[in-house]
């Protein structure tokens, strides 16, 4: 039996904090689902379909493991994509007490709803003080995102790479 794992967020962009969660749990589980996912709560800045495909392009610079399925995923609960996929296992990557609070009561109501195990993950301590909100900020305001977040990102989110862009797609 293969054993499978989904790893959601809304990548908004994808850091390398994400990209060293989804590596180490390449590493634990035979297959790996980093699924996109819309957060109500957060306004977007880059669109679901450019979402994939950044991190289709920086899992395939970063992380040598062709066991990698990147999907975005809006049909209804995150438990019913696991559900589809064969998955028990939820990856969260969690950077202090602040995400375990907000994730254990997740955690609870997806092993209550799909029987859907949650494990949280550290990220390697260089990135731990780093998130997507952070780095949307930052580039918002015309600072260097570079040492945060995968090249391809930073390519992307400087706006200076037109090859980059366009091999990403159209946006939604």
């Amino acid at each position: 039996m293969t054993s499978i794992a989904v790893v959601p967020g809304s990548f908004d962009p994808v850091t390398l904090g994400h990209l060293d969660v989804i590596a180490r749990a390449a590493n634990v589980f035979e297959e790996v689902h980093v699924v996109v996912v819309h957060n109500p709560d957060k306004s977007a800045m880059i669109p679901i379909s450019r979402r994939v495909a950044l991190i289709e392009r920086a899992i395939a610079d970063a992380v040598p493991n062709g066991r990698i399925i990147v999907r975005s995923w809006s049909m209804g609960l995150l438990v019913d994509y696991c559900t589809d996929v064969g998955a028990k296992v939820i990856v969260k990557g969690i950077r202090g007490a602040a995400d375990v609070d907000y994730e254990t009561p997740m955690a609870i109501v997806n092993r209550h709803l799909g029987r859907i195990e949650t494990i949280f993950m550290m990220p390697n301590p260089q990135h731990a003080h780093v998130s997507s909100s952070l780095v949307r900020q930052v580039a918002a305001l015309g600072g260097d995102v570079s040492p945060y977040v995968p090249p391809v990102v930073h390519e992307f989110l400087q706006g200076d790479a037109d090859t980059t862009i366009t091999a990403l797609g159209s946006p939604e």
